[in-house]
C-alpha cells in the first residue's frame, strides 16, 4: 500500500510538471502594452474582438468645435507565433516582435479627410472639401528593459496629400503582462509642406471664397502631444478600454486661420467581447 501511494504521488507530481512546462512554453499577448490589440489569448490561429466606443473629440484639425461620435472597436485577427495579420475597422495590417524588443507594425488605412460641413459654425465655409484618400503606415517601438516598462517609438504615415512623422517615448504602468494597465506616450510629430497645407493652408482661391487670408505652410515641427490608454480585463472575455490625447500645435500651425484653438483633444471610452 505504501508503495502504492508513493507511485501515485510521483504521477501526480510529474503531472504538475508536464502542466507547468506546457504553461511556461505556451504564449501570451504579444506585447503586454494596453495600446495593442491582441485577442489571441497566446494562441495561433483566428480570433475576433466586436465592440463599441464613445469619443468626445475635436469637430477637425484645429477646431475649437467638440462632439460626440460612436465608433465600432475591436478586430479580426490571425496570429502565427510572434506575427498577428488583422482587419480593424478601416485598416488593414501586420505587427510582428522581433528580438522580444522590436515590435513593428504596417498598415494600410482609409483617410476620410474633410469637409466643409464638418464645422457646425461655418468655419471651413469656402474652403471645400479635403479628398479622401488612402494612407500607408510603418511604426516601430524598440523596448527598453525586457518587460516593454519603457520604450522609444517611430512612426511614419505616407498619404496622397503629404507625409507625417512621429517620435517619442512610452511608458507602461501596472503589474500584469497581459496586456492590461495603462500607458503613456509622449511624442514630437513633424509633417511635410504638403501635409501641413492640406490641414491648415488656405490657398487664393480658397481664400477669396472664405475671407481668409491666403496661407502657406512650410514644412517641419507640426506639434507635440500626449497619448494615454488604459485597458481592464473584466473577465476571459469582456474588456473595457479608454484612450485620451492631447496635440499642442506649433507656432506656425497655430498661425493658421484655420486653427481656432491651439491644440487638438480627443478622450473616449468603450468595450470589446473577444470571442
Amino acid at each position: 500500500m505504501k508503495t502504492f501511494t508513493t507511485l501515485l504521488s510521483l504521477l501526480f507530481m510529474q503531472l504538475i510538471l508536464v502542466q507547468t512546462a506546457i504553461a511556461q512554453e505556451s504564449r501570451t499577448a504579444l506585447v503586454p502594452l494596453p495600446s495593442v490589440d491582441d485577442f489571441s489569448n497566446g494562441e495561433d490561429g483566428w480570433s475576433f474582438g466586436l465592440g463599441l466606443g464613445v469619443e468626445y473629440e475635436t469637430a477637425y484639425e484645429g477646431s475649437d468645435e467638440f462632439g460626440v461620435e460612436i465608433q465600432p472597436a475591436g478586430a479580426v485577427q490571425w496570429r502565427s507565433g510572434d506575427n498577428v495579420f488583422f482587419f480593424a475597422g478601416e485598416a488593414l495590417g501586420w505587427r510582428g516582435l522581433r528580438s522580444d524588443t522590436w515590435l513593428l507594425e504596417a498598415l494600410i488605412g482609409f483617410d476620410e479627410g474633410r469637409e466643409e460641413s464638418d464645422s457646425d459654425d461655418g468655419r471651413l465655409d469656402g474652403l471645400g472639401d479635403t479628398e479622401e484618400g488612402f494612407q500607408l503606415v510603418f511604426q516601430a517601438r524598440r523596448a527598453l528593459d525586457a518587460d516593454w516598462r519603457y520604450w522609444l517609438v517611430g512612426r511614419a504615415v505616407a498619404t496622397e496629400n503629404g507625409n507625417l512623422g512621429l517620435f517619442g517615448v512610452g511608458r507602461r504602468f501596472g503589474d500584469k503582462n497581459d496586456g492590461s494597465g495603462s500607458e503613456l506616450n509622449a511624442v514630437v510629430v513633424f509633417h511635410d509642406s504638403e501635409y501641413a497645407n492640406t490641414g491648415f493652408g488656405v490657398t487664393a482661391e480658397q481664400s477669396a471664397a472664405s475671407g481668409l487670408n491666403e496661407t502657406n505652410l512650410g514644412g517641419g515641427l507640426r506639434s507635440f502631444g500626449l497619448d494615454y490608454n488604459y485597458r481592464y480585463f473584466v473577465n476571459n472575455n469582456w474588456q473595457i478600454f479608454a484612450e485620451a490625447l492631447y496635440e499642442y500645435f506649433s507656432s506656425d500651425v497655430r498661425n493658421s486661420p484655420i486653427a481656432r484653438s491651439n491644440y487638438e483633444a480627443e478622450i473616449g471610452v468603450g468595450f470589446i467581447y473577444v470571442f
